[in-house]
């Protein structure tokens, strides 16, 4: 989201005015709530799943997973919530946390695709979890979320490594290939890091070369939170679940906008742009992550 300022920062309105949406976007931003309102309060009862947006030392941008049973997301008062869940210490979100207390935070149910947002900054406690000071609150609509069943993946005994490369190799390209689901992590030096949900049917996202990936951006509700932010900060994290084996394969990277109507239209469903995203480090970690059939695909999915 933008600055604390506003509802919207630079970039995002500048993705909106290009996309023709800034009339729906200033109205559908009143419902960004600085507060914990009992909407969200009630929803967030339900959710076991989280994926978190954070910073490094160096300002790359990562998306982690938090996991818990329901009831695990819980206020503390109207403006500070408790995530009743440690990040692994092998995950870059366990060191992110020491250095930078900024956190963007999406809560997403997959089983009935509801999700909430929260930015704001957060403290690690190692007794009780993730305490997040919220500055911003609001939901999302369920387009694109596949429905799956969901369980937290279990890992073996000790903290599961994680396998680092500079490139993603050919079984990580065929995961991220045959996808229908991931998130990406971005920041906005003011606003802090997001966290956001990409869902579409296998194939939606594509390789250009072995460093480089491309998606299309689909009709949503108009904020533009993440292109936004990715105009004027390109660093991202991108995440991809293995529903299968419960594996996790964080990207981090840069990306940017490719607004040219020829590419954007080879991307069935797409509408303004397509993220071109080029890979600078890839993290996969065993039974990290989360598993879970597919129930059904999201009606939304072009």
């Amino acid at each position: 989201m933008g600055s604390r300022t506003g509802p919207y920062h630079r970039g995002e309105l500048e993705v909106q005015r290009r996309a023709g949406v800034r009339e729906e976007a200033e109205r559908i931003g009143r419902g960004v709530s600085t507060v914990l309102t009992p909407a969200a309060v009630e929803m967030m009862a339900e959710h076991r799943l989280a994926v978190a947006a954070s910073l490094d030392a160096e300002g790359w941008v990562w998306a982690s997973f938090l996991t818990g049973p329901a009831g695990f997301l819980r206020p503390v008062d109207r403006r500070l919530m408790l995530i009743g869940a440690h990040p692994r210490s092998s995950d870059p979100l366990s060191r992110n946390l020491e250095v930078r207390p900024e956190l963007g935070l999406l809560a997403i149910d997959l089983s009935t695709r509801n999700r909430l947002r929260f930015n704001g900054r957060a403290l690690h406690d190692p007794e009780r979890g993730i305490f997040l000071a919220v500055d911003q609150v609001y939901g999302n609509c369920p387009k694109y979320i596949q429905a799956r069943q969901f369980e937290a993946a279990r890992p073996g005994p000790g903290d599961p490594q994680p396998l680092r490369s500079s490139l993603p190799d050919q079984r990580q390209r065929r995961l991220i290939a045959a996808a229908d689901t991931f998130f990406i992590a971005s920041s906005h030096p003011e606003g802090g890091p997001d966290a956001s949900h990409r869902g579409g049917a296998p194939g939606f996202v594509r390789f250009l070369d072995e460093r480089t990936l491309a998606f299309g951006d689909y009709r949503g509700n108009n904020m533009y939170n993440t292109l936004g932010n990715l105009v004027v900060q390109p660093r991202a994290g991108l995440l991809f679940p293995e529903f299968d084996s419960g594996a996790t394969l964080q990207l981090r990277g840069t990306a940017c906008l490719d607004w040219d109507p020829a590419v954007v239209a080879s991307f069935r469903g797409a509408r303004g742009a397509v993220v071109v995203f080029e890979i600078e480090e890839t993290l996969e970690t065993p039974g990290a992550g989360v598993s879970g059939g597919l129930v059904e695909r999201s009606p939304a999915n072009p």
